[in-house]
């Protein structure tokens, strides 16, 4: 069972709710706030005596929040990567744009694509 949790941005840190249920938790961290979805729906679900874990969440960020979350990547590399441009992609970053589903698809592949190549990596020891 997947459970789809929407993160947001807020002034003094993240929210949450869930998709389907009527769960909702804040975190001051996006460590903290996972910790808070684990725990708030584990509550929700604890009578009907399904047990929740990391696993049975998907988290669903927007740009701004993904970017400011894993700031070890370089949006300008990024950009040139996919093939944006870098003005643009700064923008829908910032929160200024708001990027089509065709650009957010545009996006997400080449942080994918990334993701694959940096967990197939190996170091000589």
């Amino acid at each position: 069972m997947k459970i789809e949790m929407i993160v947001e941005r807020t002034k003094t840190g993240y929210s949450a709710y869930a998709e389907k249920y009527p769960v909702y938790t804040v975190g001051t961290s996006l460590d903290e706030l996972k910790s808070q979805m684990i725990e708030a729906l584990n509550l929700y679900f604890e009578q009907k005596g399904k047990t929740i874990t990391e696993e049975n969440l998907k988290i669903t960020l927007d740009l701004p929040q993904f970017f400011e979350f894993y700031k070890v990547i370089n949006a300008k590399a990024l950009s040139e990567r996919i093939g944006m441009n870098q003005s643009l992609l700064a923008q829908y970053i910032k929160g200024n744009k708001k990027p089509s589903a065709t650009q957010t698809q545009r996006i997400l592949k080449g942080v994918q694509q990334i993701g694959s190549e940096l967990a197939a990596i190996r170091f000589l020891l």
